[in-house]
């Protein structure tokens, strides 16, 4: 895929799942084994652009015509893993989530009515005939979700500057499917315990059956994507939000509920600065 530009697109972040081949039906799975040999794979960076590449023509291209054949590959313990791009169906659902963030009047100048209207036809279509199928890539824009948080440790935390010295620099963690999941059961008891249902509750619950789709085998890896530029370099270098999540869910867990506000605490004001670059001109 040719780089559409040469300007780094932020402030996303992700959640993403890299299943074995193995969970993968044929012809697929030959497909991504092939694909994960190529030396030329594009970059999370490459897809932004293209996607903001579709939004300049005049009507724009709110979706993509045809689905991506692009992942993201990792080797883990020798075994090959791959992340399946699937950018129409995000778009689709992408475009659902809008609806609910912008003001009308807004919405409607950015994405005329008629395209959204025709896109949400599309997408009624085409789930018809693929029920079952799901994103193996979550995005959330100037933010990252606490209860994303939740699936990962301090201890599995990589910093630094990625695949290239003197790129921008790189945070994520990585971690197996079945600490993920086991993460999400206790965090999940230890709120439920705490609290009255609410937004934290729901997105666990609902991150928990999205990880239940997927492969035991698989990786769950939490990328701040374009968020890093959003983030002064001494606040990223020692930002350790999933540790002060882990000890606020611990404080619950012990009932004490100083400790978990002031773990919340930390939070907010970390996230503050975020926050604040959204809403400015």
């Amino acid at each position: 895929m040719p780089k559409v530009s040469s300007v780094i697109v932020p402030y996303a972040s992700y959640l993403r799942v890299y299943e074995p081949l193995a969970a993968f039906p044929e012809p697929e799975r030959g497909h991504w084994a092939r694909y994960a040999r190529r030396t030329d794979r594009p970059s999370y960076q490459d897809e932004l652009r293209s996607a903001l590449a579709d939004l300049v023509p005049t009507p724009p291209v709110l979706v993509p015509v045809h689905e991506s054949e692009d992942a993201f590959v990792l080797e883990v313990d020798g075994v090959v893993c791959v992340c399946p791009w699937r950018t129409r169906l995000r778009g689709w659902q992408a475009l659902e989530e809008l609806s609910g963030e912008l003001p009308p009047p807004v919405l409607d100048a950015v994405l005329p009515p008629v395209l959204r209207r025709q896109a949400a036809q599309d997408y009624e279509r085409w789930q018809a005939e693929n029920p079952d199928a799901r994103p193996w890539i979550r995005t959330a824009t100037w933010q990252v979700p606490i209860n994303w948080f939740v699936l990962v440790a301090d201890e599995e935390r990589e910093y630094g500057t990625g695949d290239s010295e003197d790129g921008p620099p790189v945070l994520r963690y990585r971690t197996p499917m079945v600490q993920a999941r086991r993460r999400v059961a206790r965090g999940l008891r230890a709120l439920r315990e705490a609290m009255d249902e609410g937004p934290l509750i729901d997105g666990l619950v609902d991150v928990g059956r999205w990880l239940e789709e997927f492969h035991p085998r698989s990786l769950v890896e939490l990328d701040y994507g374009g968020l890093v530029h959003a983030l002064p370099a001494g606040t990223l270098e020692e930002d350790h939000s999933a540790a002060d999540v882990a000890e606020g869910i611990a404080a619950l867990r012990r009932g004490d509920g100083a400790a978990a506000g002031e773990a919340y605490a930390r939070l907010v004001e970390r996230w503050r600065s975020v926050r604040d670059l959204r809403s400015a001109n």
